[in-house]
Parts: structure tokens; C-alpha cells; sequence
């Protein structure tokens, strides 16, 4: 069985209470709030439900003292109202279940939900005045700038990073590339050409140490760029300035007429015999 896949396993499940009628009750966040700090079994509220003939209940909710105490910094509305909602098609049901391990595990029905209700406040000054505070803490921004009286360390911004200090420190041992004179620098580039045919800008720029705006105006001049392959993206010298071509021919051609000297010195040789 995988790690990801389920275990599932069969709980007993208790429904003694099914038929039994509960309410689902909505109650807003700082009551529920103020519910959870209470401790021990204190009176939280009372509540009140009042019966009209062919009319819907009435219920209104009444706080404890002990829950206003709370948290005194908080005032609250004391009475609210219940808005009764009825549950159309849907079966809704509350169970529990124990957390303790030494317990049995079985699961229990409550009961089903009969009712749906929301608790609300009414409309008078503390009710209003709460509103107001909520409405002014939610506008605050969740960040804010504060001013500090002494050096955070801990939180001590980098002043620079380490590639930028190596590229500056590189910069400074390497100098400034200054602009040589032209003919300098098409000497040094035919003197590249005269051991290899074809260089890209990148071997160029360390051989000549020029700016690689200038070094290409000089290029220009003197080199054709290729654009297809094998050479593609190199630079190569144009028809004109290619003496090693040249050279290399003589030097074929010299090796030919020594070769047929050396036969007809043979064949003369053959004849005085």
C-alpha cells in the first residue's frame, strides 16, 4: 500500500439520539471569540424563545456578565436577535467523537439539524461603535514603517553582492579599453588571420583589447561576417586582403616544377648511360 493511499477503517457509529431535533446557530466572531476564553461550567447567555400562533418563533439571546468581562477592552452588545432559516432539502446531522486514544472511538449522532439560525446584534450605540472599530483596523495597512533607535544585525542589508565586487575589481585590474590607432589594430588582425581563417567577435576583442563598437567598424572594412555554415557567426578576411591563399598556391606550384626538375635530372642521367 502506497504512502499516499488512505487507510480506511470501519467505525462503529451510535444513532440512538438521530430522531432527536438540534439547531444550527451562526453567531458572529467576537462572541465566539469571548465563548472560547470562557472557563469552566459558567452561564454564557440565556436565551429566550417566544411562540406566536402561525407565526414563527421568536428567540433573541440575552449575554452573561461573566462573557462582557471578558476582554474588557472589547465592548460588545449585550441582546441579539435569532433570523430563523428553514432547512429545505438538505439532512444535516451533528456527531461527535472522542479524542482520547484510551477511549473507544465509536462515533455518535447528536442529533439532526432542524433549525438554522443566525444570530445578529441590534442596531444600538455599542453595536455601532464596534462596527466603527472594525471598519478603522481593517483600512490600517498590515505593514508600517517605524523608525529604529539602534542597528539591527540581524536584518543588515548586504552592500553589494559578491559577482558585482569581482566584475568592478576585474573592470579596475583590467583598465579601460582605449581606442589604439587603426592601422595598429589591423596589423594585429592580420597577423590573427595569417594562423587562422575564421575567429567570432569574442576572440577578436581579447586579441586586439579593443572596444567591440570600434573593433567592428574596423572589421567591417576589411572582413566579411558569415552567416551560413560551417563558419557561421565568424569573421573572415575579404578576397582582397587573403595573401595566404596566394602564398599557399606558389608554394604548391614550386613544389611541382622542383619535383618535375628532378625527374628530367633523372632521365637525363638514364640517356648518358
Amino acid at each position: 500500500m502506497s504512502k499516499h493511499e488512505e487507510v480506511k477503517q470501519e467505525k462503529e457509529l451510535d444513532v440512538a439520539n438521530a430522531n432527536r431535533g438540534v439547531w444550527l446557530v451562526k453567531v458572529p466572531k467576537y462572541i465566539a471569540k469571548k465563548w472560547e476564553r470562557v472557563n469552566g461550567d459558567v452561564e454564557v447567555g440565556k436565551l429566550k424563545i417566544v411562540k406566536y400562533p402561525g407565526q414563527k418563533s421568536q428567540v433573541s439571546l440575552s449575554l452573561s456578565e461573566a462573557t462582557l468581562k471578558i476582554d474588557t477592552d472589547e465592548e460588545i452588545p449585550k441582546d441579539h436577535r435569532f433570523d430563523v432559516l428553514a432547512v429545505n432539502k438538505q439532512t444535516l446531522g451533528v456527531f461527535s467523537q472522542n479524542i482520547d486514544p484510551d477511549k473507544s472511538d465509536k462515533i455518535y449522532m447528536e442529533g439532526t439539524i432542524v433549525e438554522k439560525l443566525e444570530c445578529r446584534p441590534y442596531a444600538d450605540t455599542t453595536y455601532m461603535k464596534l462596527k466603527a472599530m472594525s471598519i478603522r483596523n481593517a483600512s490600517l495597512p498590515k505593514r508600517r514603517v517605524e523608525q529604529l533607535d539602534t542597528v539591527v544585525t540581524t536584518f543588515k542589508p548586504v552592500s553589494d553582492h559578491k559577482h558585482n565586487i569581482e566584475y568592478e575589481n576585474k573592470k579596475k585590474n583590467d583598465g579601460k579599453k582605449s581606442r589604439a590607432d587603426k592601422n595598429a589594430v589591423m596589423d594585429v588582425l592580420f597577423n590573427a588571420f595569417e594562423k587562422h581563417q575564421y575567429y567570432n567577435i569574442k576572440d577578436l576583442v581579447t586579441i586586439t583589447n579593443q572596444p567591440i563598437s570600434y573593433l567592428k567598424e574596423i572589421l567591417k572594412e576589411i572582413c566579411e561576417y558569415s552567416v551560413k555554415n560551417p563558419h557561421k557567426n565568424t569573421w573572415h578576411l575579404k578576397a582582397e586582403y587573403r595573401h595566404y591563399s596566394e602564398e599557399k598556391k606558389d608554394k604548391k606550384a614550386d613544389t611541382k616544377d622542383e619535383g618535375t626538375d628532378d625527374k628530367m635530372s633523372d632521365s637525363d642521367d638514364d640517356d648518358d648511360f
